[in-house]
C-alpha cells in the first residue's frame, strides 16, 4: 500500500466477536487535511473500525496504514502522531477541570508548570475557564464533551479520531463541538469522525463512507450521495390537512412516483430524478384547487440518502451485531 497523500488508507480490514462479523472488508482512502465522515447506524461497525485503526484493536485480516505506518507492525508510532476521543468521557470525575489536564501533561512528559500552563490555555480556548477549579462530577454533558476533546490535544495531534463526539448533548453544546472540530482542521489536524446523526455529518465532512452491516456501502462528498437518490427533493405543505390526500394522490398521477405523507399532517415530500418535472408537479396541484402553503425543490437529505442506499431509515438500521460492537468499547 502506498500513498503518502493519505492519513488512513485500509484494504479488507475484518474483525469478528465470535460469531459475529462486526467489520466485514472495508476499504478507506481518507487524504490528509479536512473532516472525513464514517455514517451508519449504532452497530454498523464504525467504532469497530476506528479503535482498529487507532491501534486499539487488532485486524483480523486486512491490512492498514495511519500516517503512513503499518497498524500491525508499527503501531507504537501511529500512537505518537494520533488522539481518539471516544463516545463516552475518559475523565477523572473526582479531579478538577484543570487537574485533568495537567494530569494528561505529566503523562505525555511535560514538567507541571508547563503541564499547567498548557491545561489552562486548551481551558480557555475551550471556554471552560470559570469551571477550572471544579471537579468534573459537577460539569454539563456539553462541558465533559469538550473537556474530554481538549484532553486529547495536550500534545496537538496530526490525526484525530472523533467517536460519535456529540452523542448525548444538547444541541448548544453540539453546536459549540462543531465549531471546535472546524478550528482543529483549520489548525491542519486531519479528523475522522464517525457518527449516527445525519445532519452532522452533513455539516461537517468533505467526504463520507456509510457503513451498514460492518461494510462500506457508499463513499463520496455529501452532494455525490444525494446525487444517488435522485435530483431534487420536492416538498409541499398544504394549507388544510384535510386536503393533503387529494394533494397526494395528484402529485403521483402526475409524477408517477411514490409520495411520502410526512409526519406534520399538511406536508408532503417526492423525490424526483428530473427537476424538469417540478412544474407538471405545480400544474397538477393547481388543477385540484388545494391551497398550498410552501413549494420548494431542494436536493435530498442525506436521511433520504441512507433510507435509499439501506431500505431502512437510519434510527432503525442496527444490525445484530450491534451487541458485539457495542462489546469492543
Amino acid at each position: 500500500m502506498a500513498g503518502s497523500d493519505l492519513a488512513v488508507e485500509a484494504r479488507g480490514l475484518v474483525k469478528t466477536f465470535g460469531s459475529t462479523r462486526a467489520v466485514d472488508g472495508i476499504d478507506l482512502a481518507i487524504p490528509r487535511g479536512g473532516i472525513y465522515g464514517v455514517l451508519g447506524p449504532n452497530g454498523a461497525g464504525k467504532t469497530t473500525a476506528l479503535r482498529m485503526l487507532a491501534t486499539l484493536l487488532r485486524p483480523d485480516a486486512g491490512e492498514a496504514r495511519v500516517l503512513g505506518h503499518d497498524v500491525f507492525t508499527e503501531p507504537k508510532r501511529i500512537r505518537e502522531s494520533v488522539a481518539l476521543t471516544g463516545q463516552f468521557a475518559s475523565l477523572d470525575e473526582d479531579l478538577t477541570g484543570i487537574e485533568n489536564l495537567v494530569l494528561l501533561g505529566r503523562l505525555y512528559g511535560f514538567r507541571a508548570a508547563a503541564a499547567r500552563r498548557r491545561g489552562m490555555d486548551l481551558l480557555e480556548a475551550f471556554g471552560l475557564t470559570e469551571a477550572a477549579g471544579r471537579q468534573v462530577k459537577k460539569f454539563s454533558g456539553g462541558m465533559r464533551r469538550r473537556l474530554d476533546i481538549a484532553g486529547s490535544l495536550v500534545v496537538t495531534p496530526r490525526l484525530m479520531f472523533l467517536d460519535e463526539p456529540t452523542t448525548g448533548i444538547d444541541p448548544r453544546s453540539r453546536n459549540q463541538v462543531w465549531d471546535i472540530i472546524r478550528a482543529l482542521v483549520d489548525g491542519g489536524t486531519t479528523i475522522l469522525l464517525t457518527t449516527q446523526y445525519l445532519e452532522e455529518a452533513d455539516q461537517l465532512a468533505g467526504r463520507l463512507a456509510v457503513i451498514d452491516h460492518g461494510r462500506v456501502i457508499a463513499e463520496g462528498t455529501p452532494g455525490q450521495l444525494k446525487a444517488q437518490v435522485g435530483a431534487g427533493a420536492l416538498a409541499v405543505r398544504v394549507i388544510e390537512p384535510e386536503d393533503r390526500d387529494t394533494a397526494a394522490v395528484a402529485l403521483e398521477v402526475a409524477l408517477g412516483i411514490a409520495v411520502t405523507r410526512e409526519a406534520d399532517p399538511a406536508a408532503l415530500s417526492a423525490t424526483l430524478s428530473d427537476t424538469r418535472r417540478a412544474g407538471a408537479a405545480l400544474a397538477a396541484l393547481e388543477s385540484t384547487g388545494v391551497e398550498i402553503e410552501t413549494f420548494s425543490l431542494g436536493q435530498p437529505s442525506l436521511d433520504e440518502v441512507f433510507l435509499a442506499l439501506t431500505g431502512k431509515p437510519a434510527e432503525d438500521a442496527a444490525p445484530e451485531g450491534a451487541a458485539a460492537e457495542e462489546g469492543s468499547r
